[in-house]
Formats: structure tokens, sequence, C-alpha cells
């Protein structure tokens, strides 16, 4: 959280999930339908909130599929008086889907678009296995990446928190299975 993969305004773009080679083991061990708390630094700037994601891969890293949404006031809660670097929320707690496929070899996200500051895009994945699924694919939407190259750019919205929402609530569906379709 304390550094973006890219910033539209000062550059140094990074890769998606900031690196290319996977971990020898997983990070995690979780169970399809159980619910994870994932947690953030206390040392960090929140932008004032913005759009955050967490969503799965099950092809290295290349293809995710949206699991939980925070979107508008991600670190908030609820819309800021004025600009606020103070996070308020700095975990989440949300089921995984009860469908997802069980495998080894998973990547987790969490993606967050920044509301005020230069218009930046945050990544962080960790490699995870999932035991339990009851289903060979998972249907979702498609992660939203904005303000890196050639995707979209979203402007500061810390006056109106809807500024980019259709990028995420008008995504794609996709389908991701441990097969790699």
């Amino acid at each position: 959280m304390n550094s973006p993969i890219n910033s539209m305004t000062l550059g140094g773009t990074m890769p998606l999930c900031r690196h290319t080679t996977p971990y020898a083991t997983p990070s995690a061990t979780w169970t399809a339908g159980q619910s994870v708390t994932i947690k953030f630094s206390p040392h960090a700037a929140a932008h004032s909130g913005g759009h955050c994601e967490f969503s799965i891969s099950y092809d290295n890293g290349k293809t995710f599929a949206v699991i939980h949404q925070e979107l508008r006031y991600c670190f908030l809660g609820s819309k800021p008086a004025s600009t606020t670097n103070t996070a308020t929320i700095l975990s989440y707690t949300f089921d995984l889907p009860a469908d997802l496929p069980s495998s080894d070899k998973a990547v987790f996200a969490w993606t967050w678009v920044n509301a005020s500051g230069n218009r930046e895009f945050y990544m962080n994945c960790a490699d995870v296995a999932i035991k339990g699924g009851s289903s060979s694919s998972y249907t979702g939407k498609e992660m939203t990446i904005a303000n890196y190259p050639g995707y979209p750019t979203i402007p500061e919205f810390v006056q109106d928190y809807d500024t980019g929402l259709q990028y995420y609530t008008n995504a794609k569906q996709i389908t991701v299975s441990p097969n790699g379709s």
C-alpha cells in the first residue's frame, strides 16, 4: 500500500503483481466459502479513499476475476469531509465464493485506484492455495485496471465518488479456472 505500481504523473511502471516469479509455496491456504480478513499497514496514506478490488487468478496472474469490491470509500468507510490521508479502516473481512475452484497455485490480488493525489494504480499479490472448491471454474467481473499504461485514467474524484465507477460496474464477466481456460 505504500507505493503504486504506476503513477500517471510520476511514472515508474512495475509489472502487475510487482513480481512475475511465483513463490515456491503458497503464503496462505484458504477454503472456498470461508471468511478471510485482509489487513493493511497503518503507516500508509489513504489518499481520500477510492476504489478497491480483491481478485483471484489461476493463470499465474494474467487474468483476474473479482471476488470482493470496496468502491468509493476504500480505507474510509464513508465520504470524507475533505481530502484526507488518514485511513479509518485497515482491514476487510469477506467470504470467499464457495464455488472457487481448488488449486495449489492461485494468485490473490488487491488493487486500488486512489481518490486524491497523483493518478496512481496500486496492486499487491499473494500466492495462495484454495481448498474445498465446489466448481471447476469461477465466473466474476474482470478486475479493473486504471491509471496504468494502456488502460483508462480515472481523474481525481474526492468531490464525486461515482467518478470511474463505470469501469467497475460495467466490467465484463470472465471465467477463470485452474486448467487455464
